[in-house]
């Protein structure tokens, strides 16, 4: 279901991307810390594993971000609808 609370002409700020992308990886960096602590049984392997992981994948997902921001595919104005009658 759309969110109606955007205009057509809402766009992905890159401190949005960025904060999505942080969020993402706070959930990620605990899962990947437990994981590797489990494989490791060491606390400072495990997060080394984990916080290197998160730099990486930060980085990765805000360029994804970006990129898809400027990508039109998947993305309707609300005007081309066309079961809208115009007024």
């Amino acid at each position: 279901m759309p969110d109606s609370s955007h205009s057509a002409m809402d766009v992905e700020t890159h401190s949005r991307s960025l904060a999505k992308a942080l969020s993402w990886r706070a959930c990620a960096l605990v899962i990947t810390a437990i994981v590797a602590l489990f494989l490791s049984e060491s606390v400072i392997v495990a997060l080394s594993i984990a916080l290197s992981d998160s730099l990486i994948k930060i980085g990765a997902y805000y360029l994804h971000e970006r990129a898809w921001a400027g990508i039109r595919f998947g993305r309707k104005r609300e005007d081309d609808d066309p079961t809208k009658v115009a007024s």
